[in-house]
C-alpha cells in the first residue's frame, strides 16, 4: 500500500473554485515563534525573524495522507543582515488519521530519521565514504498532537522529481538503484552490527488495523479490476490464473509479509517510486546526487519489496520490461560492492538467489500493479485522497475504476500482464 505520497514540488493546492482545498489548508498553529529555537541553533548569529511564510507545496492529487508545507523565514542577524532559511514540514492529514485510527503515523520515519539513518550514513563514513540518503532532518516540537517531520527544503540546492507520468530513463533508474543498494547494503551491516530493528521499524505500515483495512477494500478492489482487465487487450491469455491470484489477494500478502530469517533481509524503503526519489543534476542535465524521501513505510525484509515497486511503478515503459534483469543485475552488482565496502560478515547474496527470490515473492509484483502503479500513472485530480482510494462507496469505486481504465495505465499493464503470466506469477 502507498501510504503516503510525498514530493517536495512547490505549487499552492487549490480546488475548482479558486479555493485552497480544505485538505491542505495550513494548521492555525503553524507560527512563526515555533521556529526561534531552531533557528538559535542553526542560524550563526540569528537574532530575530522578520517574515515567515507556510504555503502548501503540492498539487492537489499528488498527496494521499499528509500535508507538505514549504516554510520560508526571512531571519534577521545581530550585525543587521538578513538570511534566507526555508524548510519543508510534513504534516498529517486530520482526516486520513481518522481513517487509520489516529495511528501515529510519523513515528516510523521520526526514528528512521533521527536514529537509523545517522548510523546508515556513519557506517560508511567510518569505511572512508560519504554517503547521504535523505534531507536534513530537525527536530521540532508543535501543538500537533499526531507529531510532524521537518526538513530542509531541497528546492533551493536544485533537487527535483522526474516526471512520474513519463517514468524514470535509464540514468535515473541506475542512480535510484545504486543509492538503494547502498541503503540496502548498510541496512543489513547495521542489523549485525546494532542487532534487530524497533519492532516499529520492522513492521512498517502493516500493522493489524492496517491489515484490516486492506482486507475490507480488496473485496471490492479485485472484483473491480478484474472487470476492467476484461477490456485488457490480450486478456484472455491470462485471465483465469490472475483472477484465481486476486481471488487469495489478503492470504497472498499476508505470507509475502512474512520474514525468512535465513534469507538474506534489508530494511525496505517501503514506498519506493518516482515521487519519493529527488534527484540533483548539475548544468549538463547528468545526476549529480539522490536522496530519498518518506520512510514511514519502511520495512525489514526481502529486497526485491522495493526492487518490484521501483520498476513495475516508475519506469519508462520502453524500459520497463526490455531492462528488468539488467536493472536487477546493476542493483545486484552495487550490493555486493557496498556489502564489501561495509565488511558484510555473513555470506554474500548470489545474483541468481535474488531472481530466485522475485520468482517466490512476485505476489509483491502483483500488488504492486494493482496498487502503487494505477497511482503513478494517474494525472492530477482532485478526487484523489485516502477516503476515496481506500473507500468502498460509488465515488471510491469510480475513483478506482478510473484508474485502471486510465489509457496511460493501460498502455503499461497490457505489456506488464503477460509479462508476469510468462514468468510463472500467477500459478
Amino acid at each position: 500500500m502507498s501510504a503516503a505520497i510525498e514530493t517536495q514540488k512547490s505549487g499552492k493546492a487549490e480546488a475548482d473554485n479558486g479555493a485552497p482545498k480544505a485538505s491542505l489548508q495550513i494548521p492555525e498553529w503553524l507560527k512563526a515563534d515555533l521556529f526561534l529555537e531552531l533557528l538559535q541553533k542553526n542560524v550563526p548569529n540569528f537574532k530575530c525573524i522578520r517574515n515567515f511564510s507556510a504555503e502548501a507545496s503540492e498539487n492537489a492529487g499528488e498527496n494521499y495522507v499528509t500535508l507538505m508545507a514549504l516554510l520560508n523565514i526571512d531571519a534577521e542577524l545581530e550585525d543587521g543582515k538578513s538570511q534566507q532559511v526555508s524548510y519543508m514540514m510534513k504534516i498529517p492529514n486530520e482526516m486520513v488519521q481518522k481513517v487509520i485510527n489516529n495511528r501515529k503515523f510519523f513515528g516510523t520515519e521520526g526514528i528512521m530519521y533521527r536514529d537509523v539513518i545517522p548510523e546508515m550514513e556513519k557506517l560508511y563514513s567510518d569505511a572512508g565514504v560519504q554517503v547521504r540518503f535523505s534531507p536534513k532532518y530537525y527536530d521540532i516540537e508543535t501543538p500537533s498532537e499526531f507529531g510532524v517531520i521537518l526538513m530542509e527544503d531541497l528546492q533551493p540546492h536544485n533537487f527535483k522529481n522526474v516526471n512520474r507520468l513519463e517514468g524514470l530513463d535509464i540514468e535515473h533508474t541506475k542512480c535510484a538503484l545504486k543509492k538503494l543498494a547502498q541503503l540496502h547494503a548498510a541496512s543489513a551491516v547495521r542489523v549485525e552490527v546494532k542487532g534487530e530493528y524497533p519492532g516499529i521499524v520492522c513492521v512498517g505500515v502493516y500493522t493489524d488495523d492496517v491489515l484490516k483495512m486492506l482486507e475490507h477494500m480488496s473485496k471490492t478492489m479485485t472484483s473491480l479490476y478484474m472487470e476492467c482487465v476484461r477490456t485488457y487487450e490480450g486478456h484472455e491469455v491470462y485471465y483465469d490464473s490472475l483472477k484465481r491470484t486476486c481471488e487469495n489477494f489478503m492470504s497472498e500478502l499476508c505470507q509475502l509479509l512474512k520474514v525468512d530469517t535465513n534469507e538474506f533481509n534489508v530494511l525496505n524503503h517501503g514506498d519506493f517510486w518516482a515521487n519519493n526519489i529527488m534527484f540533483q543534476h548539475d548544468d549538463a542535465g547528468k545526476v549529480k546526487e539522490t536522496y530519498f524521501v518518506d520512510f514511514q513505510c519502511v520495512r525489514y525484509g526481502s529486497p526485491v519489496t522495493d526492487l518490484y515497486y521501483l520498476l513495475l511503478s516508475s519506469t519508462n515503459l520502453d524500459l520497463k520490461l526490455k531492462y528488468f534483469d539488467y536493472f536487477v543485475k546493476y542493483y545486484h552488482d552495487n550490493l555486493i560492492e557496498y556489502l564489501k565496502l561495509l565488511k558484510y560478515p555473513k555470506r554474500l547474496p548470489t545474483l541468481k538467489e535474488i531472481h530466485i527470490d522475485l520468482l517466490k515473492k512476485s505476489f509483491g509484483a502483483v500488488s504492486i500493479i494493482m496498487i502503487q502503479m494505477p497511482l503513478a500513472l494517474l494525472e492530477l485530480t482532485e478526487a484523489a485522497d485516502l477516503c476515496s482510494y481506500l473507500g468502498t462507496s460509488e465515488v471510491s469505486i469510480a475513483f478506482r475504476r478510473r484508474m485502471y481504465t486510465n489509457p496511460r495505465y493501460r498502455r503499461h499493464i497490457e505489456k506488464v500482464l503477460p509479462w508476469l503470466y510468462h514468468r510463472g506469477t500467477f500459478e
